[in-house]
């Protein structure tokens, strides 16, 4: 994430979503929860998972393979005008959790088996990543909005109406519970469970990068 922030330009509409992931990851790394994670393995295991999905549909992107709707929303309108930094800032995290943390939920129980129960460790740290990333998303959206040098400062009060059309928790849990969902499907009831999926997080995307007022 560093080497891409070095490299992508500040007109390019994914630098800010970029920026907005390594700032969160390194915050929840420096500050995780007091009383600490119970399975801190699991936790390590599914950062990586979930952050390689996301360099995964960078590199198609470049290949120009196909890619999933969900990223093709945010891709599409990296050069646009009129958009502000915390909008495609929020289009990425749409992207790479209403899609993408599904599809590593899904990856990491093929591994370990671990199932989807409430009551597990692993849904409890889970539970307590998305406590700190409802404390650290504002402040981080703030930030690419005011105060990154050379950058001219927009309206931080956009952060509040476009939190309210997506929010972080919700969508973490909602991510969870598809991944509960999908887990004994196969075949064309899972392509068509995943595909449906996809076009929802790109109809989102594309939502949340229209020019505000």
């Amino acid at each position: 994430m560093k080497s891409l922030d070095e490299a992508i330009p500040a007109d390019d509409g994914l630098k800010w979503f970029n920026l907005l992931y390594l700032m969160v990851t390194q915050e929840v790394r420096d500050n995780p929860p007091q009383s600490g994670f119970q399975d801190l393995p699991w936790v390590n295991r599914l950062d990586v998972l979930f952050a390689n999905l996301y360099f995964t549909a960078i590199s198609d992107f470049l290949r120009g393979s196909p890619i999933a709707s969900s990223w093709q929303a945010l891709f599409e309108a990296r050069q646009r005008a009129g958009i502000d930094r915390i909008q495609f800032a929020l289009a990425g995290m749409n992207a790479h959790i209403n899609h993408d943390l599904s599809l590593a939920l899904l990856q990491i129980d093929a591994e370990v088996n671990m199932g989807f129960n409430p009551s597990t460790p692993e849904h409890n740290d889970y539970e307590q990543v998305n406590g700190l990333l409802e404390t650290v998303l504002p402040q981080a959206l703030q930030f690419l909005a005011t105060g990154i040098l050379g950058q001219i400062a927009q309206d931080t009060g956009k952060i509040g109406r476009l939190l309210a059309i997506w929010n972080v928790r919700v969508a973490r849990d909602l991510a969870w519970d598809f991944a509960e969902h999908v887990r004994g499907l196969t075949g064309l009831s899972l392509a068509i469970a995943l595909r449906s999926q996809d076009q929802l997080t790109g109809t989102i995307g594309r939502i949340l990068l229209v020019p505000i007022q």
